[in-house]
């Protein structure tokens, strides 16, 4: 039996009592509406509201009297400082999409289900209208919502480490004063939750991109080109589509392969299994570094001997549909990439008998 993927419903075991709101900074048109959502979060429904501490310090906030009340009822928290994974029962995004891969990437365990206005510049993944916000945020509050769940990547980078230490009396041997010298210590290994993409890529350098990629311990190609993309279903209609490739269904259980630019005629994006691990790595022949990105953040050098290995998270990001999972993504593609649009053709004129 195939799921129905509309069948996904929000259920709560208990009713939800706090909820992070997220906004996007330094966007004077967002205010009105953060401030309408604060209040009838807090005083309509009683409801704990986590803010990040860089919104409260936006002037415009931080100097209105009125707002001052609603201010102090908010428990406030500091990205990669304070960890909230366990205080938030559903999160609300106002802004474009780029709210909704914030919201990600700070939770890199399991996701809140997360309610996105839209109130940025294209909304792919932000299907509600902030027009009538109070009867549809009680309605995910009562548990009467549909939800598609988001599949992530799972990214482990491993690196060799070159830790800078302290020279003893800042002088060297050969009487050159020196602050810092770098030294071999072993291998850095850094992990990421990520809902669009990874991208890598051959950053400033002039060269093409020379990198190996494996699937399951398996050298399946060498890319040669500007880069490569590895996308979830999410993702496919983000940097994945620019590049050429086909438009996934978040429903789809895949992971997509796309090359930028790959000077090959019959490079064509892929999509594998969910569930492999893909690996890539510097070809051992390779002229230049390469630099990957997740999610369009953390951006770092790769270098000879470092890895990037890839598979699908057991943490999926729970998005609530404005209508269900298949309605919401080809309105989506109607409304934000013009999908199909054309001017029909004419039908043949019926000539009347005579």
């Amino acid at each position: 039996h195939i799921q129905d993927p509309a069948s996904q419903r929000l259920t709560w075991n208990k009713p939800p009592k706090s909820v992070l709101v997220i906004k996007k900074i330094h966007d004077a048109s967002l205010l009105q509406p953060f401030k309408e959502l604060c209040v009838y979060l807090t005083e309509e429904n009683n409801m704990i509201v986590y803010v990040e501490k860089k919104v409260l310090e936006d002037p415009a906030i931080a100097n209105d009297d009125n707002f001052g009340p609603v201010k102090k009822k908010f428990c406030t928290f500091r990205e990669d400082y304070d960890d909230i994974s366990n205080q938030i029962d559903f999160i609300i995004c106002l802004g474009g999409d780029g709210t909704l891969l914030y919201a990600s990437s700070l939770f890199q365990g399991s996701v809140p289900p997360v309610m996105a206005f839209h109130l940025g510049s294209l909304g792919f993944l932000t299907p509600f209208n902030f027009e009538n916000f109070q009867s549809q945020v009680t309605q995910v509050i009562e548990g009467n919502a549909a939800l598609v769940l988001r599949s992530r990547l799972k990214v482990k980078v491993v690196k060799e480490h070159r830790e800078k230490m302290t020279v003893q009396n800042g002088v060297e041997e050969n009487g050159v004063v020196s602050t810092n010298i770098e030294k071999e210590v072993g291998k850095q290994i850094m992990q990421y939750q990520v809902l669009n993409e990874v991208v890598v890529d051959r950053g400033p350098s002039s060269y093409l991109s020379n990198v190996d990629v494996f699937l399951d311990g398996h050298l399946i190609t060498t890319v040669q080109g500007d880069g490569v993309i590895v996308s979830t279903p999410t993702g496919s209609t983000a940097y994945a589509a620019a590049a050429g490739a086909s438009m996934i269904h978040p429903n789809v259980p895949a992971i997509m392969i796309t090359p930028i630019c790959p000077h090959s005629l019959s490079f064509r994006p892929i999509v594998v299994p969910a569930g492999v691990e893909l690996k890539i790595m510097l070809s051992p022949d390779a002229r230049n570094t390469a630099w990957v990105s997740f999610d369009g953040r953390k951006r770092q050098e790769i270098c000879h001997g470092d890895s990037i290995s890839i598979t699908t998270s057991c943490y999926p990001l729970p998005s609530i549909c404005f209508r269900d999972p298949v309605s919401d993504w080809f309105e989506s593609l109607a409304e934000c990439l013009h999908w199909n649009v054309r001017k029909k053709q004419n039908n043949f004129a019926v000539e009347e008998e005579e």
